[in-house]
């Protein structure tokens, strides 16, 4: 039968079984042994079924409860509505993950590109990606951004993403910072022969953005950046499964915080940045790495990782941990996230004593010298932009 199996980590219950029950019951046919024989018969295909209690210390533990999908329609505001919609204003209960048949994963799309499309796009096949993010642009023109475009783009990066903050503004016009933006990186790739792409922010009212990304689309954009917590998992859904857009979308994670901080309330993060994303269509998902000062805990980070990257039926959405990020730091992230990663640095590419140039070039030669196995130190002998990198912001040992 075609169900969500969710778990939920439940605290403050004195009796999980009877919480497990109440919530199997209220979140579907509401209730059982007061039924009619005849009635429990009819109502059968929709109760909820408890699958499992695993109780932990202090009064908490794990609950795992199966939806049959005949109760929802197949989207994910259903699908959250029905698993944790009022539930999640019952106290201390956190979603930790959802299971979906595989009858049910056909009705999403997944990433368009995937990590093999969007390296197929860069040319780039055997190393991490980098990317870097356009700083101090509020209040700006087009002709500083543009300026701000080239330098980062002269620095080797794969990607500049627009700052999430950046909107729809007189000075920078959405459509002017596309066209403009490709004339720019048109002129670098004629100098360096390296493509970079860019990724403009796709924002204003809801019912709009459609018709905003086709145009993008029309005017050759490389990639939509979307706040997807800022408007819906569904509208992300939409954007990727519109053939007149087809481009690549990189999810920012701003908002998500509400929703993944808490040990005791939310969506645990693996489930809301890892599975949810990839499984509404996501190419890239941002999210905090272990290292920064908004950083996630190692292990959780690796999780979002392995959801976005596990083999499924869907293509593989890149992982791109972000926030502290330095080129001292590429050793560690190498380790932990692989080269199917992307490696994401705002700071750690303007802050470099030689401007963005600079910034670029230190961690395209950190990222070089790790996959040809010399210590950075060593390397940075070579290179005066890695050694000016490590003299500013030192180097990480990898755990």
């Amino acid at each position: 039968m075609s169900e969500v199996i969710a778990t939920y980590l439940v605290h403050d219950t004195k009796d999980l079984q009877k919480k497990a029950e109440s919530i199997a019951l209220g979140l579907t046919v509401g209730s059982w042994t007061d039924l009619p024989l005849l009635e429990q018969e009819q109502l059968k295909k929709h109760k909820g079924t408890v699958i499992s209690v695993e109780p932990l210390e202090e009064n908490s533990g794990f609950i795992k409860i199966a939806y049959p999908s005949a109760n929802f329609s197949a989207d994910l505001p259903a699908i959250l509505i029905t698993t944790f919609g009022k539930l999640s204003l019952d106290g201390k209960i956190k979603l930790i993950d959802l299971q979906f048949s595989d009858e049910l994963k056909k009705q999403f799309p997944g990433p368009r590109f995937g990590i093999e499309g969007i390296r197929e796009k860069v040319g780039v096949f055997h190393r991490p990606l980098v990317m870097s993010i356009f700083k101090g642009v509020i209040g700006r023109d087009l002709a500083y951004l543009c300026e701000q475009l080239k330098q980062q783009a002269l620095g080797g990066v794969d990607f500049i993403k627009d700052d999430e903050i950046l909107f729809e503004n007189d000075l920078a016009p959405f459509e002017q910072r596309i066209v403009e933006g490709k004339k720019v990186l048109n002129d670098v790739y004629e100098q360096t022969g390296e493509k970079t792409l860019y990724a403009v922010n796709v924002t204003g009212k809801t019912f709009e953005l459609k018709e905003k990304a086709k145009r993008a689309a029309e005017l050759g954009a490389d990639v939509l950046l979307f706040n997807v917590f800022a408007y819906g998992l569904d509208v992300l859904q939409a954007l990727r499964e519109d053939d007149e857009i087809a481009l690549p979308i990189m999810a920012h994670p701003a908002v998500s915080g509400a929703l993944i901080s808490s040990k005791f309330y939310g969506i645990a993060s693996p489930l809301l940045l890892g599975k949810l994303l990839r499984l509404a269509g996501a190419d890239f998902s941002l999210f905090p790495s272990p290292y920064g000062s908004v950083a996630l805990e190692r292990t959780e980070a690796l999780q979002i990782a392995a959801e976005l990257t596990k083999e499924e039926s869907f293509k593989k959405t890149f992982p791109v941990p972000s926030a502290g990020i330095h080129p001292g730091l590429v050793p560690q992230l190498i380790q932990d996230f692989g080269i199917d990663s992307i490696i994401n640095a705002g700071g750690g590419v303007h802050g470099h004593p030689d401007g963005a140039i600079g910034g670029g070039r230190a961690f395209r030669s950190a990222v070089d010298a790790v996959l040809a196995g010399v210590d950075l130190k060593q390397a940075a002998k070579e290179n005066e932009a890695l050694q000016k990198a490590l003299d500013l912001w030192g180097m990480v040992e990898v755990k």
